[in-house]
């Protein structure tokens, strides 16, 4: 009986652990694959948000150039007086600097703004001074390196019958800020210059820099950069046009034959960025004394539609008043005139470009504007179809030190 019974009880709870052995099996497995099932949706649902942010990074440069380049902060070196040899005159009778010193890559002049030595401060990320928002550049020769050997690429993708210029555009910062506001206790700028020259020395021979640093730093105390917003003026972009003419051998546009137009009441891109009352900007742009149309369209894929001008003139004051130049960011716009010069130029641009390329109209008869930040097209085989031998890549600092940017124009070869 005795023995019976503790076989009996040793059965059953044998019986009872090895039930319950095959239950802890059973919900290991299942704790196991209730695992797998977490980790592998939280990779999905990972992947996703990283795909999501990406797309709204891609939107926001896409629209306008808002945040500093996230590159570390490089040694600061400051600009070299230029020393001129020699000088020309241009179609306003003014004295400008040969073509050697306009595309040189050593010798920059040094911003000499107007200095009311009154103290700047910090709002929300940006340098307020004199009622006016600066961005600061925190480029290092790394990305100025990165962006080099990019256009690099794109020259040799381009081929040898298409002659390829670049042009990196200073922001404000660089032009309108006193040395001893450019690197506070609490902020400092890299060196825009500096970036500048490393890009345009690490050019090959297939590249050829235009220089518009140089004729913005001789006009730094007139009204050339926005206080609202992080884009240049009307007149700016005109100083730049100079540039590129000069440095191409071209006849200079002179804006004493054109008639300036005013769109008063702009507040730009920084206005709603800041606590600080900025007041607002007047955008001056200028009709030229020829015609120049434009055929454009705002669906990559889609079909060009026609305008009678290169400027949208119904723009009013407000947010998006910058957008009167070629009527904002459009993947493709193409530029004509009835100057009759035979000449087609192709210029890959971000938003930078919307305020330059107008003038180009004075020196070819077709000026095809690709935004890289929505086109979708194949660069070479774009020139190839249409004719271009001339394409010219015009960035600001911020763009072409960023690495999206860079990813965003090769997506074009």
């Amino acid at each position: 009986m005795t023995n019976n019974g503790y076989n009996r009880n040793y059965n059953r709870n044998y019986k009872s652990s090895n039930y319950n052995g095959k239950n802890r099996k059973r919900r290991n497995k299942k704790r196991i694959r209730n695992r797998i099932i977490i980790v592998s949706s939280m990779v999905i649902i990972l992947v996703l948000i990283i795909l999501l942010l990406t797309l709204i990074f891609r939107s926001c440069f896409g629209n306008e150039e808002q945040t500093s380049a996230t590159i570390p902060t490089a040694t600061i070196a400051p600009a070299t007086e230029a020393s001129k040899s020699s000088s020309k005159t241009n179609t306003h009778g003014t004295t400008t600097d040969n073509v050697s010193d306009i595309t040189s890559t050593t010798e920059f002049l040094t911003p000499k703004p107007e200095d009311n030595n009154k103290n700047a401060f910090l709002d929300e990320g940006l340098l307020i001074w004199n009622n006016t928002a600066f961005e600061l550049f925190y480029g290092s020769e790394d990305s100025a390196t990165s962006y080099a050997d990019s256009i690099n690429s794109y020259a040799d993708s381009l081929g040898p019958s298409i002659k390829v210029y670049n042009m990196v555009v200073p922001n404000h910062t660089e032009m309108g800020l006193p040395d001893r506001l450019k690197n506070g206790d609490d902020y400092s700028s890299t060196s825009q210059a500096e970036n500048i020259k490393t890009i345009y020395s690490k050019f090959n021979s297939n590249v050829t820099p235009v220089n518009c640093y140089n004729n913005l730093a001789k006009h730094c105390n007139e009204y050339i950069y926005f206080n609202t917003d992080h884009h240049w003026t009307g007149l700016g972009s005109y100083y730049a046009y100079e540039a590129f003419a000069e440095t191409t051998n071209q006849e200079v546009l002179s804006l004493s034959d054109c008639t300036e137009k005013k769109i008063e009441g702009f507040t730009g891109s920084f206005t709603n960025m800041v606590n600080t009352d900025l007041g607002t900007d007047t955008v001056s742009y200028w009709e030229f004394p020829y015609t120049a149309t434009m055929d454009m369209t705002s669906d990559s894929e889609g079909e060009l539609d026609s305008y009678d001008s290169v400027y949208y003139q119904g723009e009013t004051g407000g947010s998006n008043a910058y957008g009167v130049f070629i009527y904002g960011d459009n993947p493709l716009s193409v530029l004509k005139s009835d100057r009759k010069t035979g000449k087609k130029i192709a210029v890959v641009k971000e938003s930078y470009g919307n305020a330059f390329v107008p003038y180009l109209t004075y020196n070819y008869d077709e000026v095809h504007v690709i935004d890289f930040r929505h086109w979708t097209g194949n660069l070479p085989q774009y020139c190839r179809e249409n004719g271009i031998d001339e394409v010219l890549f015009i960035n600001g600092i911020m763009s072409a030190n960023t690495p999206l940017q860079i990813r965003a124009m090769n997506s074009l070869f």
